[in-house]
């Protein structure tokens, strides 16, 4: 009995084998690399290979038709040092700051009463999602005619009012606010979507008792539900500053980075180095371009590495 029991001991301390691990056959590698030949092929043609060139093109001078001659090492980025692109890099980053600002304030002051299960709502959804459907063109014709001092029903309004017009697209003062307005309207109606789905999601139970605490009002949204809607803002926060800082549509048509350059962003500026009339510098736009690549970066470093610590997944 008592060599029974030992011989059960010993087996009851002997190691479980762990699961063999499994051989991938040639036939799967070879099926799984054709599934994944047009995602690559894409990364490799849309991507990779563009970055490649930017990079050699930013140390090259280009001739009048803007191919690449000889090599100008870091020329192209020394010419950057200068105020006016200091003052550039400026107005991208207040552009970027007003819409995302007003891409998460205004949709999500927008979502609270259209998240309410009451009669109509859904129409409302629909009217406010609208200007999710416009091009950047589109869009910026839609208010160069809304902000035309001829038959601008906003100026008759500030007029009857009193106050005159300010020079939406003329003023420096103005223009540049102008633009960031017309890509926030732009956005506006897909952050409304999503996080008036996020807050219809949240658990009424939840709120019931965070409401039976004392967290009513405004300490009951900052406290119980903007934490439980965090991953949807956030990833309202990542797609607009991406929207933003690729906006050029909006700025060709509405001020055409005027007056000045005061309106003028990034990617407005590598356009006009590229290809408006007929400049054909390439390589000051790639330069300009993988300026854009670093700051992009560093954004996405602070948003992911800093503001996601503070989304709560559940």
């Amino acid at each position: 009995m008592s060599d029974l029991l030992t011989a059960d001991a010993a087996e009851d301390a002997a190691p479980t084998p762990g699961p063999v691990p499994s051989r991938r056959r040639p036939r799967d590698v070879v099926v799984g690399l054709v599934f994944l030949a047009p995602a690559l092929a894409g990364l490799g043609v849309f991507v990779v290979f563009p970055l490649f060139q930017a990079v050699f093109l930013s140390t090259r001078g280009t001739d009048i038709v803007g191919n690449p001659s000889r090599s100008v090492g870091l020329a192209n980025f020394a010419a950057l040092l200068t105020p006016e692109f200091g003052q550039l890099l400026w107005q991208t980053f207040v552009f970027t700051a007003l819409v995302v600002v007003g891409g998460l304030v205004i949709p999500m002051a927008l979502a609270v009463p259209l998240a309410q299960r009451l009669p109509g709502m859904r129409l409302f959804r629909t009217l406010f999602s609208l200007p999710f459907a416009y091009s950047a063109s589109a869009a910026g014709v839609v208010w160069l005619l809304m902000l035309n001092p001829a038959m601008s029903p906003i100026d008759w309004v500030l007029d009857g009012l009193g106050v005159g017009s300010p020079g939406w697209t003329t003023s420096p003062g103005w223009s540049l606010v102008t633009t960031a307005w017309v890509t926030l309207w732009m956005v506006s109606g897909f952050n409304l979507l999503v996080l008036a789905a996020a807050l219809a999601g949240v658990d009424e139970e939840v709120l019931e008792a965070a409401r039976l605490d004392g967290a009513t009002g405004w300490r009951g949204f900052v406290s119980v539900v903007l934490p439980m809607i965090s991953p949807s803002v956030f990833f309202v926060v990542v797609t607009t500053t991406l929207t933003a800082l690729q906006a050029l549509g909006q700025v060709q048509v509405v001020t055409d980075g005027g007056p000045n350059g005061t309106s003028a962003t990034l990617v407005y500026s590598i356009y006009n180095r590229a290809f408006q009339y007929g400049n054909s510098d390439y390589g000051a736009a790639s330069a300009q371009g993988l300026v854009l690549l670093v700051v992009g970066v560093l954004l996405a470093v602070v948003q992911f590495g800093v503001i996601e610590r503070r989304v709560h997944y559940r």
